[in-house]
């Protein structure tokens, strides 16, 4: 006789028997997939699923609680939302994912989650150019460069970025279909790059549907800590999907998406009005903010 956990009633070996023997024939019925890694990952899985549901006693009323919450997460995804990577995120499946798959190498810039909201086909800019769009927000100047891990600049990578505006939303969020907080440039000869955008604000990921009502359930928080979001690719380099937050959130230390790296909080320098701008534009007045951010890319296939 054994106990499954100390506040569960005792199991008989017969049960345990019968359980194992369930697990061991559904394991097994994947032994002639002809893919050897499909096989793996099902036959993986299953062992882990009905470990859990073995070791916690799942009872049959809170696996359909469970198959109702992911129809739920179905029904609610569409082009513009998909809820399955808010579950993902909340659950810290997606930071997981990406270190196991970004593992620390030399000095490489540290990967963080994608997130829901990008989109393909964001307008190309000019290096200075702006990303916001006519989105609201405090200007802010981004500039930094690109480099591999021997400091050899990286010309002509493609940089990804997109941002919320201050009221914490994406254009994808918007009612219409403007393009704003996002767009992508490319690194000069000299692996540099700049542009205008907005200073991050803090924003809830949208909790209306199943996964906010879960992190309600468990009294967490849906605020996300101010950042912006990179993404950057170059030949020969290992593709880097990152943001830089903000100095002093104080959410950082509570990230619903788990996503803040020491390494990636930046200070965002805030200018007074009358300061200069780097490159002349006129602001008409308006207090903007300043931040370096200087990419450093591991070599693909690291």
């Amino acid at each position: 006789m054994t106990l499954a956990r100390d506040s569960s009633p005792a199991i008989s070996s017969q049960q345990q028997a019968a359980e194992q023997a369930l697990t061991d024939t559904v394991v097994n019925s994947f032994d002639n997939a002809p893919n050897e890694r499909l096989k793996q990952l099902l036959q993986g899985l299953t062992q882990h699923l009905h470990a859990f549901i073995r070791e916690e006693r799942l009872t049959e009323a809170e696996w359909n609680a469970a198959i109702e919450f992911l129809t739920q997460a179905g029904h609610i995804t569409d082009e513009k939302r998909q809820e399955f990577i808010l579950l993902s995120d909340v659950l810290g499946a997606s930071m997981q994912t990406i270190a196991v798959n970004n593992e620390a190498y030399e000095n490489a810039t540290e990967a963080t989650v994608f997130g829901p909201f990008f989109v393909d086909d964001a307008p190309q800019i000019p290096i200075g150019g702006d990303i916001a769009g006519g989105a609201p927000g405090q200007p802010c100047w981004v500039e930094g460069t690109v480099v591999g891990t021997n400091g050899a600049p990286v010309p002509g990578a493609r940089i990804e970025v997109w941002e919320a505006d201050e009221d914490g939303f994406y254009d994808v969020q918007y009612a219409d279909d403007r393009v704003a907080g996002r767009a992508f440039l490319y690194s000069d000869d000299n692996g540099r790059f700049s542009f205008w955008g907005l200073t991050p604000t803090p924003y809830p990921i949208p909790h209306d549907g199943p996964v906010g009502r879960m992190l309600a359930a468990v009294g967490r928080s849906p605020m996300r800590a101010s950042h912006l979001h990179f993404m950057i690719t170059a030949p020969g380099k290992r593709t880097l999907v990152t943001h830089i937050f903000v100095q002093g959130d104080p959410l950082l230390a509570s990230d619903s998406v788990f996503g803040v790296k020491e390494s990636l909080v930046k200070n965002f320098e805030q200018q007074a009005a009358i300061t200069p701008t780097p490159d002349g534009r006129d602001l008409s007045g308006a207090t903007w903010s300043c931040v370096r951010f200087d990419v450093v890319l591991a070599p693909e296939g690291v």
